[in-house]
């Protein structure tokens, strides 16, 4: 596991409201490492929102994951979705790593590997206003 997500915050601009008892976050931006064109990250972005909503979740809101310490920021997407199937949209939109919330608590997982999730924090003390 990249040690940048165990230190990863999220921003919001909009309230998030109730949050759902387990919910996901999602990116769609180059994966770890990788660098990728404003435009392909765009694109991903959009395709990954309707792939979501065409799920027709519960909860699915804009919040963006960033690095305290380098400022590197990816806009993502909070969702409630089972966790198998997150992992499956983790790996089409080759990401390395994806969030899970459980009640409360701020989980990390990789997406291709079958190594266990790791235990960042607690959610709301991750959470930043923009």
């Amino acid at each position: 596991m990249h040690p940048a997500y165990l230190e990863t915050r999220f921003r919001v601009e909009d309230p998030l409201g109730e949050l759902p008892s387990q919910f996901v976050i999602l990116s769609a931006y180059a994966t770890t490492g990788e660098v990728w064109s404003e435009e392909r990250n765009s694109l991903a972005d959009q395709k990954l929102f309707r792939e979501l909503q065409a799920s027709t979740p519960t909860f699915l809101k804009r919040v963006v994951g960033y690095s305290p310490s380098t400022h590197h920021a990816e806009p993502s997407w909070a969702v409630a979705i089972p966790l198998a199937e997150a992992h499956r949209i983790g790996k089409e939109f080759a990401q390395d790593a994806l969030y899970f919330v459980d009640h409360g608590a701020l989980w990390v997982a990789s997406c291709c590997a079958t190594v266990a999730p790791v235990f960042v924090d607690h959610f709301a003390s991750r959470l930043d206003p923009c």
